[in-house]
């Protein structure tokens, strides 16, 4: 089962996807906006090009954990995705992963130039991989046998 996983900005979205087993996320693209329609367009075509059975979208939650003006707009796109695709779209909180993914960026030596075409996937990489992390462990704990 594949996931995608987005950083939906205000000029590009970052696009990750998981392998198979759901276990690492890798980057796969970076969409720039045209707008909401052709933006949706452009993601329903990724979920079928890769058979993917769920999205999950980064919620830029503020530092206090509400949701501000930036996270009501990806809540829009991600009920327009949801209306659009037929697989499930979640939403996961993305909170320092643009900030994360410039400093790998940086540790990895990518020039400023280069690391803006890059930035927003690697935090869609960052999203996923944190999401698919915590279907994992709330997966072993469910499966955890109770000592008598």
């Amino acid at each position: 089962m594949r996931i995608l996983g987005l950083d939906v900005g205000d000029v590009r979205i970052g696009v990750a996807l998981s392998d198979e087993t759901a276990t690492l996320a890798t980057g796969l693209s970076t969409l720039t906006r045209v707008g909401p329609r052709k933006d949706v367009k452009a993601v329903a075509a990724l979920v079928r090009e890769h058979a993917v059975a769920e999205v999950v979208v980064g919620l830029p939650r503020t530092l206090m954990g509400t949701i501000g003006p930036q996270a009501e707009k990806v809540l829009a796109f991600a009920n327009d995705l949801k209306r659009a695709l037929g697989v499930p779209v979640e939403s996961w909180d993305e909170r320092f992963t643009t900030s994360m993914a410039e400093q790998a960026l940086i540790e990895g030596g990518v020039s400023r130039r280069n690391r803006k075409d890059k930035i927003d996937r690697v935090a869609a990489v960052l999203i996923l991989q944190s999401y698919l992390d915590s279907k994992k462990v709330a997966n072993a704990r469910s499966e955890e046998t109770p000592l008598p």
